[in-house]
């Protein structure tokens, strides 16, 4: 008994000292991605925190929960009567690549609500892409605007020393949009924009630019204007970072080579659990971000 003791004792320190001791590093390859992005633009139905988009085929962190109506949008004051509004939780998120399998859920600590299920399909991603998926229209319509998502390749082509600029008119009625840097023009830039459309790009030198709406055809404004995503041009310092060099370009129309949306979105349905919004209004996201330069430090 006491030579059986001794040899399991052996046996448990040989196990110690094996699982203690350093081994070869193996890594796990991370597969093909795309970039994938959700927005919630409908008016009229959500959960007590919204909405949750998420992969269902398998597990990863590139789900967008509790999701807004309007994506929880955020106002900067730059000065007096110009304002950048930008929706916070709006952001490209990795996700495996290949044919996927999606979700949309009512976000809420009930689960008879929190099984709930507004959107179920399929999708390929394209590696390298990036992607929108835009759940837009009315969850209590059958008719042309009833809710339905779209899913957007956003392969944006390069403005190169440009910037590309578009409108997503996800609100019920026809929409005609002005950009402008100091005087508003009399033509529209896009003008009549129809409902649940999406226009093309248009390109300009990069400078400091607003947005006029107004209903298609009409004379008074949605909302007042609203001031495009600026950016940080390359070069800038910000925390000790150099932009477009030692980090990632911010984009916006300060900076050459960047895309950017207006989201001209409808008010809340009264009464209905999408987050509370009296009146129409716009939000701006990026699509393109341009490269880091080429340098000496990252192998170039």
């Amino acid at each position: 008994m006491r030579r059986l003791f001794l040899l399991s004792t052996l046996c448990i320190a040989a196990g110690v000292v094996s699982a203690c001791a350093p081994d070869k590093v193996v890594s796990s390859p991370v597969g093909p991605t795309a970039g994938v992005r959700f927005i919630n633009a409908v008016p009229d139905t959500g959960a007590a925190f919204g909405l949750d988009f998420r992969f269902v085929d398998y597990v990863e962190n590139s789900d967008a929960f509790r999701i807004g109506f309007r994506n929880n949008p955020q106002n900067t004051v730059i000065r007096a009567g110009d304002t950048i509004t930008a929706s916070a939780s709006i952001q490209y998120k990795a996700a495996q690549a290949g044919s996927r399998h999606y979700r949309v859920f009512l976000d809420d600590t009930l689960q008879a609500i929190a099984q709930t299920v507004l959107a179920d399909s399929t999708v390929n991603l394209e590696a390298g892409h990036n992607y929108t998926f835009l759940l837009w229209g009315n969850a209590r319509s059958s008719g042309a605007d009833k809710m339905h998502m779209t899913v957007i390749d956003e392969n944006v082509a390069d403005p190169g020393a440009s910037v590309a600029m578009r409108v997503i008119n996800a609100s019920g009625s026809p929409i005609d949009v002005r950009e402008y840097t100091s005087t508003l023009p009399a033509a529209a830039t896009w003008a009549n924009v129809a409902a649940y459309s999406i226009s093309s790009y248009v390109t300009a030198a990069p400078a400091q630019y607003k947005f006029n709406v107004k209903a298609g055809g009409g004379s008074t404004n949605l909302f007042n204007d609203r001031v495009a995503l600026v950016g940080q041009p390359v070069g800038t310092t910000t925390q000790g970072c150099t932009v477009g060099v030692d980090c990632d370009v911010t984009p916006g129309t300060l900076v050459p080579g960047s895309a950017i949306t207006l989201i001209v979105f409808p008010r809340s349905v009264a009464g209905s659990k999408a987050t509370n919004f009296t009146t129409p209004g716009g939000s701006f996201m990026w699509d393109k971000r341009p490269p880091r330069a080429c340098t000496v430090s990252f192998g170039c």
